[in-house]
């Protein structure tokens, strides 16, 4: 199509925004003159281990320190020694499990009284009553014949389950396995591991994982939190971050080849979110890579999302050191990058394939795409970015490179980016914006003059902050939801330009967060989503195929506020229009709707609406479904029907529909 053709067909295609309407307002979606294809990567999310996400979320493990690994090494322990007990407990590093994390923990006890030590977990160990435990710790005898205790306790010290282990090895360390069964609801537990005798051993790996996890994966990620990202259809997951890509320094960015392998042997990183924020302090912050860039491939593939690793690119974070790898030395962190398309796609028999096939994974991933570097800016990051186009595009030609344009949606270093990546001919650019609602209300037009021949766009990190930037009372407030939604419209009405979008935070720990507000909010036994992820979810799966042009027209705009935006799509699969309405106002808007184009449709459609009473509304653990969707049939439709948007919501419409 020329691009004036393409001018005229999105200015058409602009959506509707205006205040509410004194009187109906007709809506006509252009049936007939379907626009841009919509990518099937359009809606995603965004992972990064931040507020918790991975260890104390995601990565189901309930203990937390499990290696002694930790520069505090007995940080998330404490010491149960009770008044007759003679005993002491030392961490070591002669002869170690492995050399990657050499700590273990030394227990001897004379036997006077039972000795040993409790983990906390992350801010306490969720249980649920008749659910199995699986406890696994390895093990070496040092002297005498121990018989360890192994408890889940409440927080009042009742006593929920408790199995016991004996006969170690003394020649070698022992993988030891105990179930239990918990016979009460517990959301802050502890476990214990008690010498009830005379004797010593050493214990490394001490580990308890609920036996129901995603697909029961031995080991493996929390269930109800892998379902809330099922259930929302993402096009496309995006790991492992965000700033820990970067690391505050270089020697702390996130390397992926350190987090694949035997879970035993994957070393301890500290998390740059432990020591960020001065406000919100996580000294047991750390990164323990149960859950590594294997899991990450295996958790796309199980939910049907396109994988999107995003790599260091020899910078560290710029709101922190930002240290430069000199370009001369730049080739080990390209060739990660090299590395890791032949890990996700390479042969069995390739080296790097070879190490995904010995993790049971023979078959390839299948990755298509790739992030080179986080939010990084200057003339720095285009020197890098360069080098790293340059060697993956001579190899691996069909990978698409996602570079980035800096913290700023219009700022300097924005503009400075953009203009270079054009230059570079680079792929897909990862725009961000934080920012108030009304930001999001008033940029809905953000992409419509955005040069069509360019660079796509990925809007990879935002979020409306109901207060402000970093503030510790922003709230997933419904108004924030419309917010979004609102340009989400524009994002779809520009899906030749805009290829992939993704809100973030994903996951916060109601215990353990450091940034709000987030999409998907956990504690010890709950997680719920908020309206923020209703809204996105609506978008992913309601997604459609192509662009369908939209347009309003009122006589009642009178200068206010923008309130009203609407996108279209068809859904060939399914041989529906969806029409995705958002009503910021207190006030219904009554809108005469004209699919032009159409010859017949079904006389029943059907409504999902996500709606509130006020616009501060928000779900909790104690009401976690109180803005969520609504479904249900829309009776006695036509070509042209009359429809009522009602107060603080956001509509879809799905209407089977055949084109004259």
């Amino acid at each position: 199509m020329k691009k004036n053709v393409l001018h005229f067909l999105f200015a058409t295609a602009t959506a509707a925004h205006l205040a509410a309407a004194a009187g109906p307002i007709k809506l006509t979606v252009q049936a007939g003159t379907p626009g841009p294809q919509i990518s099937p990567t359009m809606w995603g999310v965004f992972f990064e281990d931040i507020n918790f996400g991975a260890d104390g979320g995601l990565y189901a493990e309930l203990v937390k320190n499990r290696s002694f690994e930790f520069p505090d090494p007995l940080m998330g322990w404490i010491k149960l020694s009770p008044s007759l007990a003679q005993g002491e407990l030392s961490v070591q590093t002669d002869s170690p499990l492995n050399a990657n994390n050499p700590h273990y923990l030394r227990l001897h006890s004379e036997g006077t009284a039972p000795f040993g030590i409790s983990n906390e977990g992350f801010r306490g160990m969720g249980l649920l009553a008749d659910e199995t435990y699986d406890f696994s710790a390895q093990i070496r005898l040092v002297s005498g014949e121990p018989r360890l205790l192994i408890q889940l306790v409440g927080e009042d010290g009742t006593v929920l389950a408790e199995a016991r282990l004996e006969d170690f090895s003394s020649s070698a360390w022992k993988k030891c396995t105990a179930m239990l069964k918990p016979d009460g609801q517990e959301s802050k537990a502890r476990l214990n591991v008690i010498l009830e005798n005379k004797g010593a051993v050493d214990l490394d790996m001490i580990s308890l994982f609920p036996r129901h996890t995603w697909k029961d994966r031995p080991g493996g990620l929390r269930a109800d939190m892998v379902q809330l990202l099922a259930d929302f259809k993402p096009g496309f997951m995006r790991f492992p971050g965000g700033c820990i890509v970067e690391g505050s320094q270089l020697d702390r960015r996130y390397q992926w080849k350190n987090t694949i392998g035997p879970i035993e042997e994957r070393k301890l990183l500290v998390n740059r979110w432990n020591y960020e924020f001065i406000h919100r302090p996580t000294p047991d912050y750390f990164q323990s890579f149960g859950l590594g860039f294997f899991e990450f491939f295996q958790l796309c593939e199980d939910i049907g999302s396109e994988p999107l690793p995003i790599l260091n690119c020899g910078m560290a974070c710029q709101f922190n050191s930002g240290e430069l790898c000199p370009l001369d030395q730049l080739e080990p962190f390209i060739q990660d990058a090299l590395d890791l398309v032949e890990f996700a796609n390479g042969p069995a028999d390739s080296p790097w394939g070879a190490k995904r096939a010995a993790m049971g994974h023979p078959e390839p991933f299948h990755l298509k795409m790739m992030g080179v570097g986080n939010e990084q800016w200057g003339p720095q990051y285009i020197e890098r970015y360069a080098r790293f186009a340059k060697a993956l595009k001579a190899k691996y030609p069909e990978i698409m490179l996602v570079s980035a344009s800096g913290p700023s949606p219009d700022d300097d270093r924005f503009k400075f980016l953009w203009s270079k990546l054009r230059e570079l001919h680079a792929d897909i650019v990862d725009e961000h914006c934080y920012a108030n609602p009304s930001w999001f209300f008033n940029n809905t037009h953000r992409y419509d003059h955005y040069d069509r021949t360019g660079p796509k766009v990925f809007m990879g990190e935002y979020a409306a902050q109901s207060v402000a930037v970093v503030s510790v009372k922003n709230r997933n407030t419904l108004e924030c939801a419309l917010a979004e939604a609102a340009y989400m419209t524009g994002l779809e009405r520009n899906a030749d330009v805009v290829r992939m979008a993704s809100y973030a935070p994903l996951f916060a720990n109601a215990q353990a967060w450091q940034w709000t507000p987030d999409m998907i909010w956990v504690n010890s036994l709950q997680s719920f989503g908020t309206p923020n992820y209703y809204a996105q979810m609506l978008f992913s799966r309601n997604r459609g195929s192509v662009v369908l042009p939209v347009s309003c027209d009122s006589s009642a705009t009178g200068g206010a506020a923008p309130s009203f935006f609407v996108s279209a799509a068809r859904d060939d699969a399914a041989g529906e229009i969806i029409i995705k309405a958002v009503n910021a106002s207190q006030e219904s808007v009554e809108a005469a709707i004209d699919l032009e184009g159409v010859a017949t449709v079904s006389r029943t459609a059907q409504t999902i609406i996500l709606a509130g009473t006020k616009l501060s509304d928000q779900n909790t653990f104690e009401d976690p479904a109180k803005v969520s969707p609504k479904t249900s049939p829309l009776e006695n439709v036509s070509p042209q029907f009359n429809y009522s948007f009602g107060p603080y919501s956001l509509t879809v419409l799905r209407i089977h529909a055949m084109e004259k």
